[in-house]
């Protein structure tokens, strides 16, 4: 993890679609250049009363995945902390939050992530600028990424169906 100073700013990214509150269930792949991650998105069935539950799985039909391909990515981290224990972030004083997606202006795991690099001998410190900190978190994990930018797509469920298609989208963002 990295340490939170005075700069770091959370922002809403309105743009990703609304995990499951539920189960969202995410799946992350990636190689050395692009990291991709599918989760299932908040489907309430109409007419539901709240009384019942569904359980999904891999194999659960019907819900729509929310797919999120992180391009020109630079590190990235999965894990905790789940929604109950959220206020133990580092950023959760900043306004991150469960179930939502998020862009860390001023992102001081960047700036770490800069002077980590600083003993390379060709270092441009310049190089670090053009790369942006997200956040996505989910009921259960949370996924941080470092990259250049980032491209959403929504594709129908079973998230075993899904795998493919992430598979297909690495190596497409090479930096």
């Amino acid at each position: 993890m990295y340490i939170v100073d005075d700069r770091d700013r959370v922002l809403p990214l309105e743009d990703i679609p609304q995990s499951s509150v539920g189960a969202p269930l995410p799946w992350i792949v990636a190689d050395e250049f692009t990291v991709v991650v599918a989760y299932y998105l908040q489907d309430t069935p109409p007419g539901w009363d709240g009384t019942t539950i569904r359980i999904v799985g891999p194999d659960t039909p019907g819900i729509p995945i929310g797919v999120v391909r992180f391009s020109h990515a630079y590190a990235h981290l999965a894990g905790p902390p789940n929604d109950e224990a959220f206020s133990g972030h580092p950023l959760a004083s900043r306004g991150l939050r469960p179930y939502g997606a998020f862009l860390v202006a001023s992102s001081s795991w960047i700036r770490a992530l800069e002077q980590m690099n600083a003993v390379h001998p060709q270092h441009r410190a310049s190089h670090f600028d053009t790369y942006q900190h997200f956040v996505l978190t989910f009921h259960d994990s949370s996924v941080e990424c470092v990259a250049k930018q980032y491209d959403v797509r929504v594709l129908p469920g079973p998230m075993s169906a899904v795998v493919s298609a992430m598979v297909a989208l690495l190596g497409s963002g090479a930096a």
